[in-house]
């Protein structure tokens, strides 16, 4: 619980509408080397950066941080859970409880107010804006007990959350000694980019642009091309009108590269009690 009062104590009600210009010099910083990236190209630079954007943002943010930890739409041995958090770390989008939090909370109050990144609030602020200003990710010890009492009650958890930027530093400074410039430019900075744009897409792009399969109380759409760039996630409006299903692409032409790996897990032991449109199977 030590994150929980750490987080508490960092929070500012009274700055909650003011620009953070710490998280913006982050995204600065990431972007400037996302650019310098195409200046040390090599083959085996993107290949491990296509890697890396499969670890981080499917086993990471789409199988293990949306779909296990956020909705619990399939079970999974614990050590394996911790896994796919470590994998969902090093996506750069924070520690599990806050984005967990965060997730649940668009869900309660989809498109209205207290919904986090709503294009209501304009289409910039649903993409990034809600991150650059305010306290969006940094949520007091009451908010996360109210909306994550689940992963704060586990130990590794609440550290990582603390200490979520360890594991990409690990990766950055390995990725430096095995490949240089190229593999950390291309590894680190340029896949993380992508894959945070990708993942702010879903917040925005599927709440503006698409088709509707069912009648919703928010303005969630189905993306080909979003579901494309996050293996899945893009299918929103079928998520939101079914937000426990692991499978989130309900029909065959409907891409969904997560569910196939709930499936593969399952068949190996490590996924089990999967729910697909509100059924256990």
């Amino acid at each position: 619980m030590r994150a929980l009062r750490l987080n508490s104590a960092r929070k500012d009600p009274a700055g909650k509408n003011q620009f953070n210009w710490l998280i913006a010099s982050f995204m600065l910083f990431l972007h400037l080397g996302a650019v310098a990236a195409f200046f040390f190209f090599t083959w085996n630079a993107l290949l491990v950066a296509i890697f890396l954007y499969w670890v981080a943002g499917s086993l990471g943010i789409g199988i293990g941080y949306h779909r296990l930890l956020t909705h619990r739409s399939y079970k999974t041995p614990k050590w394996f859970e911790h896994v796919l958090t470590v994998c969902a770390v090093t996506a750069v989008e924070g520690g599990p409880l806050l984005w967990v939090a965060t997730h649940r909370m668009h869900h309660q109050f989809p498109d209205e107010k207290g919904d986090p990144h709503s294009p209501r609030d304009g289409k910039w602020w649903a993409h990034v804006g809600w991150i650059l200003v305010g306290n969006a990710l940094r949520q007091d010890a009451s908010t996360l007990d109210h909306y994550v009492p689940d992963l704060a009650r586990d130990e590794f958890h609440v550290w990582i959350t603390e200490y979520h930027f360890i594991p990409t530093v690990i990766l950055g400074l390995s990725l430096f000694a095995v490949g240089g410039l190229p593999f950390l430019l291309w590894g680190i900075f340029l896949r993380t980019v992508v894959g945070l744009h990708a993942t702010w897409l879903v917040n925005s792009a599927t709440h503006l642009w698409g088709s509707r399969r069912f009648e919703t109380r928010d303005r969630s759409t189905n993306s080909w091309w979003v579901a494309l760039l996050t293996f899945g996630e893009g299918w929103h409006n079928n998520h939101h009108a079914h937000p426990v299903s692991a499978r989130h692409g309900l029909k065959w032409y409907e891409i969904d590269f997560n569910w196939y790996a709930i499936c593969v897990l399952k068949k190996i032991g490590l996924a089990s009690h999967v729910m697909t449109m509100g059924i256990r199977e």
